[in-house]
């Protein structure tokens, strides 16, 4: 073999360049395969980001069949109405702030609507009203859901950038840090119990 007759300098040589080789793949591999995770966070937030679009959407479709119902009894109720009507849907490029701020506008939106439908004890009995009230339960907690999944991928995601040596690809790429969906200031008061 050619490799036999080498002196001990030329193993040396050989060795470190084997060793050299390898440390600049794992380097490479690591860097690759840390930007390709930090890519599908990416990715995860922006499908959760969409499935809060989605439960708002849905939440402002029975918000509007709601108004729709309650109309038919409160016709004299129809200011706060028209203005629950007047609030427009989320646009799928707004902000997690933008979305935040539409969903407490709904849910005030729900309330007003509570407080008219407290007022007719045959709407609160009417089988559409009741059926409405339930679609909203169930969206409630759907939307719930997509907040956890979009606010547990940002954590991740977030840590993942802030944390060294990961922050060096984050860096390098333009990694922002990405905003949570925050509580609504309503449900971030403390809540009062009357007897």
């Amino acid at each position: 073999m050619i490799l036999e007759g080498l002196p001990l300098g030329a193993w040396v040589v050989i060795i470190i360049a084997i060793i050299a080789v390898i440390i600049i793949i794992a380097i490479v591999s690591w860097w690759i395969s840390t930007a390709n995770r930090l890519r599908r966070y990416q990715v995860k937030i922006d499908e959760a980001s969409s499935g809060i679009d989605v439960a708002l959407t849905k939440r402002y479709d029975l918000l509007t069949k709601t108004v729709a119902t309650v109309k038919g009894y409160a016709k004299h109720e129809s200011e706060t109405l028209a203005k629950v009507i007047e609030m427009r849907r989320p646009a799928s490029n707004a902000s997690m702030k933008e979305k935040s701020q539409f969903s407490e506008q709904v849910s005030k939106a729900f309330d007003s609507i509570n407080v008219v439908a407290e007022a007719y004890p045959e709407l609160q009995a009417n089988q559409n009203f009741l059926g409405l009230q339930s679609q909203i339960a169930e969206v409630e907690e759907q939307l719930q859901a997509s907040r956890r999944v979009y606010n547990s991928n940002v954590s991740t995601f977030n840590q993942d950038i802030v944390v060294w040596p990961t922050s060096i690809i984050a860096r390098r790429y333009h990694f922002e840090k990405r905003d949570f969906f925050e509580a609504e200031e309503a449900k971030r008061q403390d809540v009062k119990i009357e007897f």
